[in-house]
């Protein structure tokens, strides 16, 4: 029971970065200081957490739906920090092809 509480506890913490890093991409319109491979690295780290809790014997039963959730939020905005660089990249692509006039 411990290890499950300080599993949630290092979810907790370590996810309310996420939307602070959502925004800040958001509101730079950059992709400078993101690094795409680590994005993509921690969702699948996030997607390996789901299916740790997802296969566990005691899924259904225990504080693993609680734990399962988190990792859901987490992902969910990694994923969407994930489509924010691709559309900062399409658009830091755009201005490069732009002429100076």
């Amino acid at each position: 029971m411990v290890a499950k509480i300080l599993e949630v506890a290092m979810l907790v913490l370590f996810g309310i970065s996420w939307p602070f890093n959502l925004v800040k991409s958001i509101k730079s319109k950059s992709t400078k200081g993101k690094s795409l491979i680590f994005l993509i690295l921690v969702d699948l780290g996030y997607i390996c957490g789901m299916a740790s809790k997802f296969f566990s014997k005691t899924f259904v039963w225990s504080i693993d739906w609680w734990v399962f959730a988190i990792y859901v939020i987490n992902f969910s905005f990694v994923t969407a920090d994930l489509i924010t660089y691709f559309i900062n990249k399409n658009r830091e692509s755009k201005i490069e092809l732009t002429p100076v006039q």
